[in-house]
């Protein structure tokens, strides 16, 4: 990556770039404007998504979209029971003619990852994509291999409760920036959607999205946001959240400083996203459920009384004092 490539970009230029990126995607993927802007704060804070829905609210079809906008690589990986890890980092393999092990490199060697029904395979091979979110890097036979940069795994998963799923382990949930629920769509949106889609007699697809950014850009993207003021009180307001959490009454665990990364990183992105010069409260008070609701454990009496994780984040955030703008 040159100097050139890791300078950051004009605020007001980078905010016109985005919403370039997202008007592509609503072509295809019709409403759900929170759900696309939680998408592209992610890729802007350089963070991993994780979505959840049931099957047919377009999860997928979001994650095509938004890799038809970029010129960079894009690999899917259904996970299935049987899937194995090797299957989605690679192995080494034994070529009879060199007489040498060669290796063979999985999907993940990408720059968008798509991660299909990640809670359908067993937590051996969601493990599997530990090391990658974290380093961005694989280790196959003690060697260990850069993936390509930018690199970000968008993961769908679907409710828990359906047959068929398995938990995802904590460690591999800390590893997402976000966790964004998908629910259906509005009736107007869906009318639209049907329309659509029953007018040209098919599932509405990606090919007239046009790419509109090179990863290279990506990365300026990032390190503008990176860059990004930030107030030492606002700084102050997104780890007292977090902290909250870790006393709340009726939580089995609170979120860890990874958190506070997390939330500051996402209430920078989400400034630059509407086009502000600065991260406000009210930027990091919008980011707070997607940054934690994944983080934190409810414990088995909230769950009996049907307390969901993101009414506990709303009375966290009425608790803890927000800095006036």
């Amino acid at each position: 990556m040159t100097d050139f490539e890791d300078q950051p970009l004009d605020c007001a230029a980078a905010t016109e770039l985005v919403h370039a990126i997202k008007k592509e995607i609503q072509q295809v993927f019709i409403g759900q404007e929170g759900v696309v802007d939680q998408v592209l704060i992610a890729l802007l804070a350089g963070g991993h998504v994780l979505i959840e829905g049931v099957p047919g609210l377009g999860k997928t079809l979001l994650v095509k979209a938004l890799a038809a906008t970029l010129q960079g690589t894009f690999a899917r990986i259904q996970f299935t029971p049987d899937l194995m890890p090797s299957d989605v980092t690679g192995h080494a393999l034994y070529d009879m003619k060199s007489g040498e092990f060669k290796i063979r490199r999985g999907p993940v060697f990408t720059h968008l990852l798509l991660a299909d029904e990640i809670n359908r395979a067993p937590a051996k091979t969601q493990a599997a994509l530990l090391e990658v979110m974290q380093e961005q890097q694989v280790t196959i036979e003690g060697e260990s291999y850069q993936t390509e940069q930018p690199f970000m795994v968008l993961a769908t998963q679907n409710p828990i409760e359906q047959e068929g799923t398995y938990p995802l382990p904590e460690a591999e949930l800390d590893r997402f920036l976000f966790k964004i629920y998908i629910e259906y769509p509005e009736i107007q949106d869906e009318i639209n959607l049907v329309r659509r889609a029953s007018l040209e007699q098919k599932a509405l697809d990606i090919s007239a999205i046009k790419p509109i950014i090179v990863p290279a850009k990506v990365f300026a993207l990032q390190r503008t946001v990176a860059t990004m003021e930030t107030d030492n009180v606002v700084l102050e307001y997104a780890v007292n959240i977090c902290r909250a959490t870790r006393k709340w009454a009726g939580l089995r665990f609170g979120a860890g400083p990874r958190a506070s990364i997390a939330l500051i990183r996402a209430a920078r992105a989400k400034a630059l996203l509407e086009g502000a010069f600065y991260v406000l409260p009210e930027h990091v008070k919008a980011m707070a459920k997607p940054v934690l609701r994944h983080r934190i454990g409810l414990s088995a009496e909230l769950e009996i009384e049907g307390i969901t994780v993101d009414r506990v984040i709303s009375e966290i955030l009425e608790q803890v004092d927000a800095p006036r703008s």
